[in-house]
């Protein structure tokens, strides 16, 4: 599932009522949860967090943005941090299945339409700048609101989106997209704060000071200090005491965790601490932080402990959890920690019981039905040849094909967490198409805009149905390969594996077919026949041969 994050900084921390009003302004919108807001009286500003479908994210800041024009005046404004606008910053970022091209389009059409139907001047920034020096916001925040009347006369500072104009109320802002940024600590087994800052200098991509055997600074020919580069790029650190808990700690922010993940980070420094004699006891997570950091930080150390990555995706984190000691100091709860979790609706279908499902199932509602069933059975495929794979890692006479198991085992688990994403996307859709169809048909444009909200949502509909095609194609291919190489002792549940994931393809399939009529894009019409029908051929020629393979086996067992 597609997840962006934005994190919109406005210039008000005092006032309770604004805030309440820009937060209702967010939470109006469908799709998006507000994670945060972290208002500063003394900086006069406030940060919000929000994440969620791209789209409805992009509509909420929108919203924001909008509200904090109408009842923000940047005339009168006073405050600590640097701000030009309102709405100062809005930078949009990367949470799941999302990349960072597709963050800075996002940027580009919120600064259109906040340009064009706000009046305000747009600046992009970070990944999204269109000129180099615009990157860094410090440029482009220059002089601060103070220095936009004289900016709105020069050429230079023309906008990206809106009037070359300096206003007075809203000030601009600049919108941009960037990386995620993880606060991260690291807990020592000392109160000393120089030795916790000794370590960070070293870490950090800013560097220490170099000296000579007597400890005198060194500087080169124009007199400016010598820097020893860190070890990290994308990673800023300090070192300081904290008296609450007793210890001193190396803070670190991580600018970009794809590049410096903080298992890596928390490994050197465990390594820097031995030699000067200190212990890391544990870390800590400050904030959130996106499901892949940890899932990437509980395979390093399942991979170390030679084990199988191929296990549910929760127990890969928990297995961060306890390597990198981050309930050291308060429980560690992935629900409120992780930031696809902390977002996900409570009330999901994929949350019910077995028992439950299958009662809600049972009854005259409208969903969740085939579609969402068709899914829950390309999971259960996945799961099960993750299964096979794992009870054939480690064991005796399998020596040969262990690797290759430890292979397979991840990608069962990825094909179920994919599955069972695509059971309430499914449901999702059809409630969609309902009120689609409910809406008003009285005037022409009333009428045009319902047949296209009907459109679109018959292909949603539909879309569904077909990635659990794909997703069961995938999972029939893995339980073949499951079932030629896995435990024979296992070899049953292979086989029940491609079954499921043919039932899967099959009964998506239907779906597809009963939703079809509604559409009336042609091409799309077409297209998508196309590949269903040739996927469940596939589908049907991978089930055929398991069975044939699986069946002479048993029986020649027995």
């Amino acid at each position: 599932m597609k997840l962006m994050e934005c994190v919109p900084n406005f210039s008000e921390g005092r006032d309770k009522t604004i805030l309440d009003a820009i937060a209702t302004a967010i939470k109006n919108v469908k799709g998006v949860a507000l994670l945060d807001i972290d208002p500063g009286a003394d900086t006069n500003r406030t940060v919000f967090t929000m994440a969620g479908e791209p789209e409805a994210v992009v509509e909420a800041a929108f919203q924001a943005i909008k509200k904090a024009a109408e009842l923000i005046d940047m005339s009168k404004h006073k405050g600590a941090h640097p701000r030009m606008g309102a709405t100062d910053v809005c930078p949009f970022i990367p949470i799941s299945e999302m990349t960072m091209d597709e963050c800075v389009e996002y940027a580009k059409q919120l600064g259109k339409r906040v340009g064009e139907e706000l009046g305000i001047p747009v600046y992009l920034y970070e990944y999204a700048a269109t000129k180099e020096e615009w990157r860094n916001l410090s440029n482009i925040r220059n002089g601060e609101y103070e220095a936009l009347p004289e900016k709105a006369k020069d050429p230079y500072w023309k906008p990206d989106f809106g009037p070359h104009t300096f206003n007075a109320k809203s000030g601009a802002t600049a919108i941009g997209a960037r990386e995620f940024l993880i606060a991260y600590n690291i807990n020592l087994n000392t109160r000393d704060k120089k030795k916790a800052s000794e370590i960070a200098q070293i870490i950090r991509e800013s560097g220490r000071p170099a000296r000579d055997e007597n400890g005198k600074l060194l500087k080169d020919e124009n007199g400016n200090p010598i820097y020893i580069p860190g070890l990290f790029s994308h990673c800023k650190a300090v070192g300081w005491f904290i008296e609450s808990y007793d210890r001193a700690q190396i803070s670190i922010n991580l600018t970009n965790y794809k590049i410096t993940p903080p298992h890596l980070v928390l490994e050197k420094v465990r390594e820097l601490a031995s030699e000067m004699g200190m212990q890391v006891t544990g870390s800590e997570l400050v904030g959130l932080i996106p499901k892949s950091a940890l899932v990437e930080a509980g395979k390093f150390y399942l991979q170390r402990l030679q084990e199988s990555t191929g296990i549910p995706e929760k127990m890969i984190m928990q297995t961060a959890i306890q390597s990198m000691g981050l309930a050291e100091l308060a429980p560690f709860d992935l629900n409120k920690k992780v930031i696809e979790y902390a977002i996900a609706g409570k009330d999901l279908l994929v949350n019910l019981k077995v028992d439950a499902f299958c009662d809600l199932l049972s009854t005259d509602a409208p969903a969740p039905g085939g579609g969402s069933v068709s899914a829950l059975c390309s999971a259960i495929s996945g799961a099960l040849s993750a299964m096979v794979a794992n009870l054939t890692i480690g064991k005796k006479g399998y020596e040969k094909v262990t690797e290759e198991a430890m292979k397979l085992a991840p990608r069962g688990q990825e094909i179920k967490q994919k599955s069972l994403e695509v059971i309430d996307k499914d449901t999702d859709a059809f409630f969609a198409l309902m009120d689609a169809m409910r809406l008003p048909k009285k005037t022409e444009e009333e009428i045009a805009y319902r047949k296209a909200q009907i459109e679109n949502c018959t292909q949603q509909a539909i879309n569904a149905p077909l990635e659990t095609m794909r997703l069961a194609f995938s999972a029939l291919e893995l339980a073949s390969k499951i079932a030629k190489i896995g435990n024979t002792n296992a070899l049953s549940d292979a086989g029940v594996a491609a079954l499921t994931a043919f039932c899967a393809s099959q009964s998506a399939y239907y779906n597809i077919l009963i939703n079809i009529p509604g559409i009336t894009d042609e091409e799309f019409k077409q297209k998508t026949l196309a590949e269903a029908k040739e996927l469940l051929e596939k589908c049907k020629i991978i089930a055929d041969s398991v069975e044939k393979y699986v069946c002479e086996q048993l029986k020649s067992k027995g």
